[in-house]
């Protein structure tokens, strides 16, 4: 049998199933083997961890399965052939109920941005919690300007006006919402490919059919999507613009209400876009009248590691900023920034979010900031993150499965295709090896249209050995397709 050593594995000779050994290194509260018709499986060796879990005395995954069944929306999924039931994180790891440990590399949807359970966030919410859950912006608390105050130093220009929401979709609808009010058009491009949320008008601007349902979806225009794996023009970015332009010449009255778009397409398979796109298509916009929504719902708050923004890579700076997700760390909370300018739209009625703005969430989205600088976050998704993606390039070399290795920080994808001339998407192959690795004690995300790339969203804490693991697991369990 072949022999393969990997830089933090070893090959345990076991038939069948994986050792005993094997289940604790990985952490598991059991002697269970797992079968496997390999002849032999990698042991990668999880990082030390020194924490424990409480002892879990909920039910069980099939008692809440059951429950989940039979009183929640029938359009909810889960991953995994056996779901999990995750009970307890800590930073870039999470326990089932049975006290097994993985490493957590998909970060709640790329939510989880300072680790799980951050003391700092966690002490932040629960002494807000104590002084005042919620009383509504009718009146006055410094939770919600200490906020906003700090957020808006973030961005660049004149973007300082906050508007507090409790959602990516929220927040979407409301930029969308400020940009028709202030152009006075009505016309919205977006790019195909994207995911905008799903609510009515960002159902629109979505652009995956697998997102849409079949309710009246007026007024969105989608360009060609600049994806440089898969796009026509590669990644030339400038050329994609061009459709821009042609879009609003023959689907437009020739004005525009904006262009929205994120810098890197998260839902859609962590698709960067083609370089030089942003500011030929931003130009194109604007000279329409039509305003620019940077979409940082995924790619915002030190993700990208090299700056603190998606949009900040292609050089640009957008009339309106989206974000959620990494913003609060886990709780409910999101954003849309703008100029003084722009934001005096909403003063032609009244505009109020009951919950945007709340003392918990702000308190949170507060504390979020100050542990991304003080831990210097943004940094380590660099470096981190530019490891990481060189170890996966290596995989990539050495497996023909994997198609494309992108992305920026912790923000990667990795799409998987059984040709490689012809791309043909590997979806069966990927869930596959999606069950593996969670076998092995990774977790990461699925997505993209064709459901074929895995999405790598860990935590912002993530380490070098941890990323080591993740690749040694992933190569592992490539090797048995």
């Amino acid at each position: 049998m072949q022999k393969i050593v990997t830089r933090s594995a070893k090959w345990v000779g076991s038939v069948r199933g994986l050792s005993q050994r094997c289940y604790s290194q990985l952490g598991l509260a059991t002697s269970k083997k797992v079968e496997d018709d390999d002849d032999m499986i990698i042991n990668p060796s999880m990082p030390h961890f020194d924490y424990s879990p409480p002892p879990y005395n909920g039910p069980s995954a099939d008692e809440i399965l059951n429950k989940r069944n039979g009183f929640l929306s029938p359009s909810m999924f889960h991953f995994y052939e056996k779901p999990l039931n995750l009970v307890h994180g800590k930073m870039q790891y999470l326990f089932d109920s049975n006290g097994r440990r993985y490493l957590d590399a998909f970060g709640g949807i790329a939510t989880v941005c300072c680790g799980h359970c951050h003391p700092d966030v966690v002490e932040a919410i629960v002494n807000q919690t104590k002084r005042l859950q919620h009383s509504t912006i009718l009146y006055l608390n410094h939770a919600i300007t200490d906020f906003a105050e700090a957020l808006a130093s973030k961005l660049p220009g004149d973007l300082k006006v906050v508007f507090f929401t409790n959602s990516g979709t929220e927040a979407n609808e409301l930029a969308i919402m400020m940009a028709k009010l202030y152009t006075g058009c009505h016309d919205i491009i977006s790019l195909r490919n994207a995911y905008h949320g799903n609510a009515g008008v960002t159902m629109s601007t979505t652009g995956q059919s697998i997102w849409k349902f079949n309710v009246v979806q007026t007024g969105v225009h989608h360009a060609v999507n600049p994806d440089p794996y898969r796009g026509v023009f590669g990644s030339d970015g400038e050329k994609y613009a061009k459709d821009v332009e042609d879009l609003i010449q023959s689907a437009t009255s020739g004005s525009v209400a904006a262009f929205m778009s994120e810098a890197i397409q998260g839902v859609g398979g962590i698709v960067e876009l083609a370089p030089g796109y942003l500011p030929a298509a931003y130009s194109t916009v604007r000279k329409a009248g039509g305003l620019c929504i940077a979409d940082e719902v995924q790619a915002g708050f030190a993700r990208t590691g090299s700056h603190f923004w998606g949009f900040e890579n292609q050089g640009v700076v957008p009339d309106i900023v989206t974000m959620a997700k990494g913003i609060g760390n886990g709780v409910p909370l999101g954003a849309v920034v703008t100029t003084p300018e722009i934001a005096q739209v909403l003063k032609r009625r009244n505009y109020f979010n009951t919950f945007g703005g709340n003392p918990v969430c702000t308190a949170a989205g507060l504390a979020v900031l100050r542990v991304i600088e003080k831990e210097k976050l943004q940094e380590n998704a660099h470096v981190v993150g530019s490891y990481l993606k060189e170890r996966l390039m290596d995989l990539k070399n050495k497996h023909e499965i994997v198609g494309d290795v992108r992305g920026r920080g912790l923000l990667l994808g990795v799409e998987l295709v059984t040709d490689r001339k012809l791309k043909t998407p590997a979806s069966a192959e990927t869930v596959h090896i999606m069950d593996k690795m969670k076998a092995m004690g990774v977790l990461v995300g699925k997505g993209g249209f064709r459901g074929n790339v895995f999405r790598i969203t860990p935590p912002l804490c993530f380490t070098k050995e941890d990323a080591d693991f993740l690749v040694d697991v992933m190569d592992c369990a490539m090797s048995k397709i």
